[in-house]
Parts: structure tokens; sequence; C-alpha cells
């Protein structure tokens, strides 16, 4: 058959049973790859069904009610679990911004396929090409160029961003144990849903006292965690490149945010990560809060991983110049604005007192009527005190 004959048009049964065996494999595909990444973006329904399911299963709390521990236990998963993502997705398998052996990796790899947000492979390959054409029409998920709600949640629906392309991950595809993650990617979310199903009947057993069940934990510790880390992680997307400050001159518009960098540990310093990638920390000094950063540290002391890269000089003198000519910057506007704003005052008050002046001048040259000095005007106290001394019985003096 030539090379310029396509292959014939699925139906949308087929296509429907592609995108339900992708449930399972995510490697699954019917065409190229290639192509399916060229296609226009549009929602694949079906695909989509895991996702709406995770979402719709955050109502349960309308059955299951809550407990403390529930909630403090989803509050737990949420934050172990982003550090997942921004500590082991993004800056290791991504950016490979630290060392770790090929045992240590897998373990990485495990714990960030909890995070339901696919594999490392499929993470790690979007989000390098995010970087090569980040707020480009090529990328996947910018704000300026697809809009708020497509670069936070509609980019993930779409049936080309689906594939995972290995070819911009080959430092990752040439270990067989993460490619079989990346692909089986829903068998580490559903056993961590077992497990914490099953924890919640064993509590329910052994520790009634913490009020919760297997399904109220499931709930609490899957479906609604889960969605929130999904949405704590999209706010990189959709807002870090619309709120906050730039203090480098970027390609994009990549901005640093301190309320999201306490959402997602450390990421919202998204501007300092766009002008230099490789280093391990994201907040590149003291007061930029960066708990991803401090967890790593931690777990270099460990031994399963090493070799955190440290920000460059180079980088931070020029931080410093920046910072510099931004404070020289807002010190220049802040003084035009109060000479401005006291010429306006100025322009209002002159007037005012001059009419006061003269309002005053003015009643100070009119002459009052005199009122009449009747005999009780100058009259003593002293002498009222003793006339009333006088009219006093002597019964009633003390």
């Amino acid at each position: 058959m030539p090379d310029s004959v396509s292959p014939p048009t699925l139906s949308f049964f087929q296509r429907a049973a592609v995108a339900f065996v992708q449930w399972f494999d995510a490697d699954h595909t019917a065409g190229d790859p290639v192509k399916m990444r060229a296609e226009p973006d549009r929602v694949d329904w079906v695909r989509c069904i895991p996702f709406i399911i995770l979402h719709a299963g955050c109502l349960g709390v309308l059955w299951v009610g809550w407990s403390p521990f529930a909630v403090i236990a989803a509050i737990a998963f949420y934050f172990g679990r982003m550090f997942a993502v921004t500590g082991i997705y993004h800056r290791y398998f991504s950016h490979k911004t630290y060392s770790s052996s090929r045992v240590g990796q897998f373990l990485l790899a495990l714990w960030g396929a909890t995070t339901v947000q696919r594999g490392a492979l499929w993470w790690a390959y979007h989000h390098r090409h995010h970087h090569q054409h980040s707020d480009d029409p090529e990328d996947a998920h910018s704000p300026h160029v697809h809009g708020f709600w497509w670069s936070h949640i509609g980019w993930i629906t779409s049936r080309r961003n689906f594939p995972s392309d290995y070819s911009k991950v080959k430092d990752l595809a040439k270990f067989p144990e993460l490619v079989l993650l990346n692909r089986f990617d829903t068998v580490i979310p559903i056993l961590s849903a077992i497990a914490i199903f099953v924890t919640g009947q064993i509590l329910a057993h052994v520790a009634p006292g913490l009020h919760t069940s297997g399904a109220q934990l499931l709930v609490w510790g899957f479906f609604v965690s889960t969605t929130a880390l999904f949405h704590g992680t999209s706010c990189i997307n959709s807002m870090a490149h619309l709120m906050g400050r730039r203090r480098f001159d970027t390609s994009d518009d990549s901005r640093n945010s301190f309320i999201l960098a306490l959402i997602t540990l450390g990421e919202g310093w998204h501007n300092n990560h766009h002008r230099y990638m490789s280093c391990t920390r994201q907040g590149f000094y003291w007061w930029e809060i960066d708990l991803t950063y401090y967890g790593l540290k931690a777990l270099s002391c460990t031994g399963l991983i090493w070799g955190l890269k440290p920000v460059p000089k180079s980088v931070l003198d020029e931080a410093a110049r920046s910072d510099h000519a931004a404070t020289i910057a807002a010190v220049r506007r802040a003084s035009h604005a109060h000479q401005d704003y006291s010429y306006a005052t100025l322009k209002k008050v002159v007037p005012a007192a001059a009419a006061i002046a003269v309002a005053t001048a003015a009643s100070a040259r009119t002459t009052a009527p005199k009122k009449p000095e009747g005999p009780g005007i100058h009259r003593d106290v002293t002498e009222e005190t003793h006339n009333l001394a006088r009219k006093t019985p002597p019964g009633e003096q003390r």
C-alpha cells in the first residue's frame, strides 16, 4: 500500500472500544500515536469516564459523612502525594535535579503512581514538551493560548494528549519497569484505593473511637484527596502564568506566587523554575518557602537520593540585579505617585484654606450685639453661697 494512503477511519464504536481498553493499557492505540498527537484538540468522553468518576466520587460525602480522622487522612494524603508530584514526577523524572539508584527510582515511580496523574514517563514527556514550547501555540496547557479552563482541566481530556512520546524521554524509557508502570498506569491507583478501603474497615473494628469506616475513608482519603490534588497541581498550569511577580525576563509569562507555592509545596516559584530548571530547589532564597526541597533534603539523608543540584551563583547574581532594579523602579513609581498626590491635594486644599481665611476675617469685622447686663450676671458667687446658707432651716444643717 502506498504511504500516502491513510488508514480507514474508525467508527464511533471502534473508537469507544479503543478508549475503553486504554483505561487499563495506556499504550494501546488503533492508529499511529504520532498522527494522534497531530490531531486537533477534542474531548474523548469515553476515555475520560474514569476521570469523571473520580470527581463524582467526592459526592459520596453526602452518604458517608465525615469524621476528624477521615478529614485529617484526606489532608495527609493530599500533601504526601503532592510531594510525589512535585518532588518525584517533576524534579526527578522531568528534570533529573538529583540522582537515585535504579531500585530507588522504581520506588519513587511507585510513589508517584499513587497520585493518579498517569505514569512517570507520560508526565515527564508532557512537562518537557511544555518547557520546550512554553506559552507557544504548541504548548498543550498555556492559558495564554488555550484559555484558563482548557489549561486547567481541558487539555488532559483531549485525545491527542493521551499517548506517551517515548522518544522524548529516552533516558527513562530504557528501563522496562518504568515503561511497565507507565503503560498500566491505573493498577497502582486501584490498589491504593483498595488499601485505603481495607484500612478503614480494619479501623472501624479495632479503633471504633475514630468513628470512621471503609467507605468513609475511601471517599475522603481517595476521591476527595485525589480530586483536590489534581486541581492543586493544575493551578500551576492555569495560574502560574497569569498571577504573581516576574523576577526573570524569560521567554514565557511564568510568574512567582507565594500562594501557589503553599498550595503546591513550592512549585509556585514558577518564574524561578523557568529561568533555571536544573536545580533541585525552586525557592531560590530562604524566604521563598519550598517544602518540596526541604523534603528532598531530608530524603537525601536516608541515602535513597543524592546529588541535589544547587542554584548556580550566576543565576543568583542575575536575580539580585533584577530584584535591585525592581526595587529602584518601585521607589521611583512611589515617588512620582506621591508627588502627583501632593500636587493634587494642594490644588484642593489651598482654595479651601483661602476660603476659610476670608470667612474668618469677615466674621472678625462683624460687631455682635451686646446682651443687657442683668444684676445677676456679675453677682459674687460667695454672696450667693451665704444667701443659700441663711435660707436653710436649722434642722437640716449638718
